[in-house]
């Protein structure tokens, strides 16, 4: 089995995130992906950030009708903060059967050398890069990467914090949720502050 681990906070969970998601297990060989939802990103502030239990929920909610994309609350039960070399090293151990591969926008590609112990990331573990429009260069070491597998998936330009902030200024942003997290949202007063 061949997995894909798409790891973010999902605050919340967007279309965007299913629309990548689907193709990289659709037009790849991924035979899943994990949508792995991280309690804190060690390079995010964590101001605004919801309870776990409700991003989880989110993305259960969200990926209900998807087969190959599964919600994975993996980090929750490991030391914070979350780095993703130790949850591989997790996985791995609990899955040996299975084989792991790390899902990235290229702007996380261009900061990859800030993660922790980035070399072995990038020794041991296929990574599957989508496009984003970002500032700065992608490392050129990164550039013909033999583990780095670039990915012609479309360009979403939809982010969480886009949502919150619309949501804060009362802005029907119905189309970029599914319809599920956007009730769930709706009625538990999420990010109106």
């Amino acid at each position: 089995m061949k997995v894909g681990l798409y790891f973010g906070t999902f605050n919340p969970i967007h279309v965007g995130h299913l629309i990548i998601a689907n193709h990289l297990v659709e037009n790849s060989d991924l035979d899943q992906v994990w949508m792995v939802v991280t309690p804190h990103n060690p390079l995010k502030k964590k101001k605004g950030l919801l309870e776990d239990y409700h991003r989880l929920h989110m993305v259960h909610l969200a990926t209900e009708k998807y087969d190959k994309i599964i919600p994975s609350d993996v980090e929750f039960k490991l030391p914070q903060p979350n780095y993703t070399v130790n949850t591989l090293v997790h996985l791995q151990e609990k899955f040996p059967k299975y084989s792991f591969s790390l899902i990235m926008g290229e702007d996380n590609l261009k900061s990859l050398k800030k993660w922790k112990n980035y070399e072995v990331l990038l020794s041991a573990y296929q990574l599957y890069v989508y496009p984003r429009i970002s500032e700065d260069e992608v490392p050129k070491e990164f550039n013909n990467h033999p583990n780095i597998h670039r990915v012609p998936a479309p360009i979403i330009e939809l982010s969480s914090t886009f949502i919150r902030n619309s949501i804060k200024e009362k802005k029907n942003i119905q189309p970029m949720l599914d319809a599920k997290v956007w009730e769930y949202i709706d009625h538990n007063l999420f990010y109106k502050k």
